[in-house]
């Protein structure tokens, strides 16, 4: 055998090493990120994705934020438009977490339905976008203002 054969060969058996171990860990740790709609139709087609780690991004219903102080606990319901499902969660929900937030609820769908979330993500949208303008208040970047 040759240098270069040797080289070649174990800089293959590198590639293939690596190649297998991206593969099995985004495999052990890939997650479905699915609408209500989307999950529902998944559990019609196959009833053993229930109890599957998956992500859920909807919207929350307004009025049903129940909260339990004492453990924690925060019960809600998310929706799409068409189909929603009850949320259970244990611990500490983020500051934007509000009725009619856009959240995604990272977890597992129980068979009776409720879904138990062990990650609540929540987004304001109103944080992320432009604050409005007065015209009247503008002025031309770098021109000098004048007073009268």
């Amino acid at each position: 055998m040759n240098a270069r054969f040797k080289f070649l060969l174990g800089g293959g058996l590198i590639l293939a090493t690596v190649g297998y171990l991206m593969a099995t860990g985004i495999r052990d740790t890939g997650q479905y990120y699915l609408t209500p709609t989307e999950l529902a139709a998944k559990i019609r087609a196959d009833h053993s994705f229930y109890n599957v780690g998956l992500k859920v991004g909807a919207r929350v219903v307004k009025g049903s934020i129940t909260r339990d102080v004492a453990t924690q606990t925060v019960d809600f319901r998310v929706s799409d438009g068409t189909v929603s499902y009850p949320v259970t969660y244990h611990g500490l929900v983020p500051d934007t977490f509000t009725d009619e937030a856009d959240v995604v609820v990272e977890g597992r769908l129980a068979p009776d339905g409720t879904f138990h979330a062990t990650t609540v993500l929540a987004k304001c949208g109103s944080r992320y976008e432009n604050a409005p303008t007065n015209p009247a208040a503008q002025h031309t970047a770098g021109a000098p203002r004048t007073t009268t």
